[in-house]
This record gives structure tokens, C-alpha cells and sequence, in this order.
């Protein structure tokens, strides 16, 4: 069982920054693919980052790339979400997830692919 405890969000305005982060509970935090998936009010649940247990790579949803980086540390569990340049249609509440990749360099971006997840952090933008 891995407990993962999202922090780090918060209301901010448009054009602003966050970095939200995930601290993991389970000391094999490097055996697991890691990701970030946002839902917005009334909306379903959407990939937004995924990182490979490697750290080397990485897979953004569409509506982000270039805006958010997603990070992780082994060395503190943690994995975190770098959020630049943030627009109304961020307003989300944002899970991170672990899953297992089967690959070292293999990232996982679709939900069902994760077992683990948070209770979410809240991220609001707005003016």
C-alpha cells in the first residue's frame, strides 16, 4: 500500500505560478511510475503529467506542455508539479498517482494504468 499526500495548492492569478507536491509513504517510491491528473468542476478526471521511474522521462497533457514541469526526488519521496503560466481553465483539483510501469523508462499516462492515489490538492486561478 503506498499513501501519497498531495500539498502545495492554492488560489493564484491568471499568468501566476504553483508547485504543488506529492509526499509518497512507501520507501520503494522509485519502483513506481508517477503522474498528476487534474479534474475540474464538473468535469472527468485528465492526465496532465506523467514521469518515468528513471526521472528521465516525461509525458504532458496537451492543454500544459510548456507550462508545467513535472519533477521527482528519491531521495524524499516526493514528486512535484512545477505550474507556470497558469489560465482560468487550470482551476482543477489536481491527484497525483502511482502505478507500476513495468519498464524503468516506461511512463504511464492514462488513469486506469495507475493503482495509488491521493486525496487531491486544489488549485484555483482567478482574477
Amino acid at each position: 500500500q503506498v499513501l501519497l499526500v498531495e500539498s502545495g495548492g492554492g488560489v493564484v492569478q491568471p499568468g501566476g505560478s504553483l508547485r504543488p507536491s506529492c509526499l509518497a509513504s512507501e520507501t520503494t517510491f522509485s519502483l513506481y511510475g508517477m503522474g498528476w491528473f487534474g479534474q475540474a468542476p464538473g468535469k472527468d478526471r485528465e492526465f496532465v503529467a506523467g514521469i518515468s521511474r528513471s526521472g528521465t522521462r516525461t509525458i504532458y497533457g496537451d492543454s500544459v506542455k510548456g507550462r508545467f514541469t513535472i519533477s521527482r526526488d528519491s531521495d524524499t519521496n516526493a514528486l512535484h508539479l512545477s505550474m507556470n503560466d497558469l489560465n482560468l481553465e487550470d482551476t482543477a483539483d489536481y491527484y497525483c498517482a502511482a502505478g507500476w510501469p513495468g519498464d524503468y523508462y516506461n511512463v504511464l499516462s492514462r488513469a486506469h494504468d495507475y493503482d495509488y492515489w491521493g486525496q487531491g490538492t486544489q488549485v484555483t486561478v482567478s482574477s
